[in-house]
């Protein structure tokens, strides 16, 4: 895999065990470290979410009212016993973690997973090392994957049961663009926001992409967020991306060599390679991709349609780990952990403090700044079907779609908003309402319910 060659490679990977030498000297690795106190957190927020009452929650803040105490008992006891403690004082013994009786037996549960090692797959990934998927009596293998061609291939082969996805994928693999048309559905977004628009640092005095003609720039696949946030970005700069420009797929692992040889000028791509850039001294932010649209999706969680058909109570099991992964992953309490824990080469192979730049939103742009965005990324699960929309239109307006589109009928297809939401409900998470919420773009706002005049509506588009 490209990530792996790169790694042989790698200057930091000799400082690595430096870096992951635990400082309480009871685990192999700060990242083990890391794993069993991110648990410890888990379980005593599950311990306490799982309470039928206020009565019994109370009952165990007031036993327990310090967190650091709480973490403490439950680290030195164990779960079992601290529940049976609890419960000689209160009867508490409907505390289940994650109700996982309320499914029927799993159809499936040795289980391969893709991922490309980028933070967008964070819930995904810590969902591994933290121990969800066991939580759900599944035996996963969370597999890292050199490229998102090589992803769409494996799904349809069936050689994966589930993937990381870039969200667009989904609908171009369910539709047949670029590949052979298999029904594919989102179940969650993995992330939001996430991106940005990295430039060499030869060009620190070209901040104006309308000066952007004849740049050369790499996206992570055609089918993704990345390709239609830039197309975007240097259109409303009065640039036509097919014409005024280069835009090369490259897979991620790879973009930052590519700048530093002069292959490309930039990219609009995933972290942490946008901070690793910066902090070889390679390139510099341009911008956030959350400049231009804030809380944007850019990949999913999903499996195709046939194994949901077959494995139904092994998919719930799935959502019930990703998403208990995504909720802790929102918390910017678990960032720096988090950090700790993906980092190793087992599943990002960097750097942790260029993931924990990306992850807590205090980084360095290359511009000499030091700048405090906490929603740099995001893991709000909510697969929004007026995302997908959003999506269609695009690859309507860039030809990849052609003639009349249902965009509607498409996005709650594929994506499964619904089959999210109940999962949500069951895990005891905040349920958002509706389906079709608009967003706004660089300024303009995206109504759902008027996708054909919206994608028709561009002065720059496909001819």
């Amino acid at each position: 895999m490209s990530q792996d060659r790169n790694a042989a490679h790698d200057p930091y990977d000799a400082d690595r065990p430096l870096l992951l030498r635990c400082s309480c000297g009871g685990h192999a690795s700060a990242a083990e470290h890391a794993a069993a106190e991110l648990r410890t957190r888990s379980e005593s927020a599950d311990f306490e979410a799982t309470s039928k009452s206020f009565v019994e929650a109370a009952l165990v803040k007031a036993l327990f009212p310090q967190d650091a105490l709480r973490r403490r008992f439950l680290r030195a006891v164990g779960r079992n016993s601290a529940m049976a403690v609890i419960g000689s004082v209160l009867p508490i013994a409907s505390l289940q973690a994650l109700a996982q009786d309320k499914t029927g037996p799993l159809e499936k549960k040795d289980l391969k997973i893709g991922f490309i090692p980028i933070t967008c797959a964070t819930p995904l990934i810590m969902a591994h090392p933290l121990g969800f998927y066991s939580k759900q009596g599944l035996n996963v293998e969370v597999v890292k994957t050199a490229g998102w061609a090589l992803i769409r291939d494996k799904m349809i082969n069936k050689e994966y049961d589930a993937t990381h996805f870039l969200s667009p994928m989904p609908l171009a693999i369910s539709l047949g663009l670029g590949a052979t048309a298999t029904p594919m559905n989102v179940a969650t977004i993995q992330n939001t926001n996430g991106q940005a628009i990295t430039l060499a640092v030869k060009h620190k005095d070209k901040r104006d992409p309308k000066g952007w003609k004849g740049f050369k720039f790499a996206v992570p696949f055609e089918y993704s967020m990345h390709n239609f946030l830039l197309r975007y970005y240097v259109a409303e700069a009065g640039l036509n991306p097919d014409k005024d420009i280069q835009i090369r797929v490259v897979p991620p692992p790879e973009m930052v060599a590519n700048l530093r040889a002069g292959n490309i000028d930039g990219f609009l791509g995933p972290d942490p390679f946008n901070q690793r850039a910066v902090f070889e001294e390679v390139g510099f932010i341009h911008l956030l991709t959350k400049e231009l649209w804030n809380g944007h999706p850019c990949c999913a969680f999903g499996t195709s349609t046939e194994f949901i058909q077959k494995n139904p109570n092994t998919f719930i099991a799935l959502y019930r780990a990703v998403l208990t992964a995504a909720a802790m992953a929102r918390e910017s309490k678990n960032r720096e952990l988090i950090a700790k824990v993906i980092s190793p080469q087992a599943y990002l192979n960097q750097p942790e403090t260029v993931v924990a730049q990306v992850l807590t939103g205090k980084f360095a742009d290359g511009l000499g700044n030091v700048q405090n965005v906490p929603d740099r990324a995001d893991f709000d699960p909510i697969p929004w079907q007026s995302m997908a929309v959003w999506m269609l239109t695009q690859m309507k307006r860039w030809g990849y779609l052609k003639g009349d589109v249902n965009y509607k009928q498409i996005a709650e297809k594929v994506f499964l908003l619904t089959d999210a939401k109940k999962q949500m409900k069951a895990l005891d998470m905040k349920v958002p309402e509706g389906a079709y919420p608009k967003f706004t773009v660089m300024g303009k706002v995206f109504d759902p319910e008027k996708a054909a005049a919206y994608a028709n509506s561009f002065a720059i588009k496909k001819a």
